[in-house]
């Protein structure tokens, strides 16, 4: 294919911005008034770029509407599978394209990779451009007043409010120039649905685009109003469920902070609310900006001292964790709804990650992993983050020594049991008294409710007490190397 040089085209490179509004590498590829080629690369290459299987699952979906969306344009989606570079490597020798506009991704292994792959095109004469595209601000603009990146949530997301400023609201093109020759693979034959086996039979989702956008205006109607307080209630249809929209780029970060202000401004919502969600968001950010200053993160405890906790990794208790075996309802409830749905109710996260690192002292990467490949939002920035906030190693973290009872937790915030009743069918019949500890139920309970503990459903893997009490030796061994560093 010859091209005069004005009319080659531009490689519009999609990755974690599967949208056509907000989106600055399409804003900017447009302005260019040069035929587009908008292209996803399945680049398989990277281990820690590899999404997991829930992921995937999404995925799919999310191309195949971003792909609807740009024929609706008269444009369309070219697949490639392989080496990113190779593949645009490829796609530049079959269009003459001389210029690769994209949206940066901030992951240590993904920005190195772009660098790379930038800096060789270069060399040859294509020009390589990126925006930051999915997050509030480019990670390294928000640094404390020694010119350091923050390690503390509150002082960062004040100063991320305070001086960062949302770029304006650009609508999706209504037309699209794509030449016709580029090949694309078939989606199809990218078999992204989870296999041996598949469990994405209960995956009740919409993505892309249109599902994010339904999903914050869902979310406005319904539960911002009461967020602060039903965002802890798991039987709640109270949070967002905007994470996996807004990891796979289907709406700007920015977009659902400036609905909620609005729906506060307009009197619809109490404004202590929406700063809630906002600093949910702003959560979020924080974990990216974190982990691309400390890319040791996804590896080594982020407080070193903390690397010399005596994990006991055993793999029974690891399994029953992972199949919501525990013995705990709410702990069990959790895992159940993940596998369900690929998606689980935030404060139940706390719970479980709490259970799997402090009562049955498996290390959080093994927990870290199960997540990343069995969640529809896994984000590898807030997955690491948050697995080491409740391990107590990470940055701003919640203490080790504070250890959920996963009783009380239950009780607290399932009260009346439909969360555990709904996903742990076989304690339905058990009254709230002893819902969330079945073990001391009186016996004619359990056999009114038609429940044989260790056969219907186990008993606990570990007792509460016990597992409080090894937690805090563990510690122990944490806090006497911290004092031998001086700490």
């Amino acid at each position: 294919m010859t091209t005069e040089a004005g009319d080659c085209p531009v490689i519009l490179w999609f990755r974690q911005d599967l949208r056509l509004a907000d989106n600055p590498a399409l804003v900017h590829a447009v302005a260019t008034d040069r035929p587009i080629l908008p292209v996803y690369i399945l680049d398989q290459g990277s281990a820690a770029l590899q999404p997991g299987a829930a992921s995937l699952w999404w995925l799919d979906k999310s191309l195949r509407a971003l792909d609807a969306s740009l024929r609706a344009r008269g444009s369309r989606l070219i697949l490639r599978r392989g080496d990113s570079e190779a593949e645009l490597r490829r796609l530049i020798d079959e269009t003459d394209a001389d210029a690769v506009f994209l949206n940066r991704r901030f992951e240590p292994d993904a920005f190195a990779r772009d660098a790379d792959i930038a800096h060789a095109l270069q060399a040859e004469g294509v020009d390589c451009k990126g925006w930051n595209g999915t997050l509030l601000a480019r990670p390294g603009s928000v640094l404390n007043g020694s010119g350091q990146p923050y390690r503390v949530f509150t002082p960062f997301h004040r100063t991320l409010l305070a001086t960062t400023v949302a770029p304006p609201h650009a609508a999706a093109p209504d037309a699209l120039a794509t030449p016709p020759e580029p090949a694309s693979e078939d989606i199809n034959a990218w078999g992204l649905h989870p296999t041996r086996p598949d469990w994405s039979g209960g995956f009740d989702w919409t993505p892309g685009e249109a599902g994010a956008q339904a999903a914050l205006t869902a979310f406005l109607s319904r539960g911002l109003k009461s967020y602060s307080a039903g965002r802890d209630i798991p039987a709640e249809l109270a949070t967002s469920r905007l994470s996996p929209h807004l990891h796979f780029g289907e709406i700007s970060p920015w977009r659902p902070i400036e609905a909620a202000r609005s729906a506060a401004a307009d009197g619809r919502v109490p404004a202590a609310e929406a700063e809630k969600f906002v600093a949910e968001i702003g959560w979020r950010e924080f974990s990216a900006h974190l982990l691309h200053a400390f890319p040791q993160m996804t590896d080594t405890a982020f407080r070193p001292e903390y690397d010399a906790m005596p994990w006991r990794n055993n793999a029974a208790d690891l399994e029953a964790w992972k199949r919501g075996r525990t013995g705990y309802p709410i702990v069990d409830a959790g895992m159940r709804e993940l596998w369900a749905t690929g998606f689980m109710h935030n404060r139940v996260r706390m719970i479980v990650a709490s259970f799997l690192v402090k009562h049955l002292l498996v290390d959080w990467r093994a927990g870290e992993a199960w997540f990343r490949d069995t969640l529809v939002d896994a984000d590898l920035a807030s997955n690491v983050q948050n697995w080491q906030w409740v391990a107590g190693s990470g940055a701003d973290a919640s203490p080790y020594f504070r250890i959920f009872n996963p009783t009380a937790q239950g009780r607290k915030f399932d009260a009346d049991g439909r969360y555990v009743r709904r996903w742990v069918p076989e304690l339905r019949g058990v009254p709230d008294r002893w819902l969330h500890a079945p073990w001391t139920a009186p016996p004619e309970v359990l056999r009114d409710a038609r429940v044989s503990l260790g056969a219907d459903y186990p008993r606990p893997v570990v007792d509460h007490d016990l597992a409080r009490k090894r937690a805090l030796e563990a510690l122990g061994i944490v806090v006497a190397r911290r004092a031998g560093q001086g700490d």
